[in-house]
């Protein structure tokens, strides 16, 4: 009997974790409101084209390029950004999942964050002058709690 709890138990969390899926920022259709996610890792904020886009994880995907579009296909996690392509600063201080400027990124550690920037507000900014070692551990614990959201 105890057996067949545990199995059942193990099979729920299975099917549990496997349905949760991540909330991304698509308020413009596209992540990173269509911007070539690939394109800012070569430190350019590049607007994509209808003609090169893909769907990765049931959301859309622009780029600027055709090889760009064939180097997120061949490795797609490299370049999805931080949280969902929320704002990382606000992920980190509020937990919250705050709407983004796509101009404004960083490129850290192999990743790509983007930040909100509007009305003498850069999160950017706000970010480089904090511990930015202590913001990313703070937006990964909260991203953890509401990432499905």
């Amino acid at each position: 009997m105890k057996l067949s709890f545990l199995n059942l138990l193990l099979v729920f969390g299975i099917l549990n974790t496997s349905a949760q899926t991540i909330d991304y920022n698509t308020k413009a259709g596209y992540v990173a409101k269509g911007y070539d996610v690939v394109a800012y890792f070569n430190n350019e904020a590049i607007k994509g084209q209808d003609t090169f886009q893909t769907t990765y994880d049931d959301v859309k995907f622009k780029f600027s390029s055709e090889a760009n579009l064939n180097t997120f296909k061949n490795n797609p996690q490299k370049y999805i950004p931080q949280y969902g392509g929320y704002c990382a600063y606000a992920v980190a201080v509020d937990s919250k999942k705050v709407d983004i400027n796509p101009k404004t990124f960083e490129i850290r550690d192999g990743k790509l964050y983007l930040f909100y920037n509007s009305w003498f507000n850069n999160t950017l900014t706000s970010w480089k002058k904090n511990n930015v070692k202590g913001l990313q551990e703070k937006a990964d614990q909260h991203w953890e709690v509401i990432k499905i959201e």
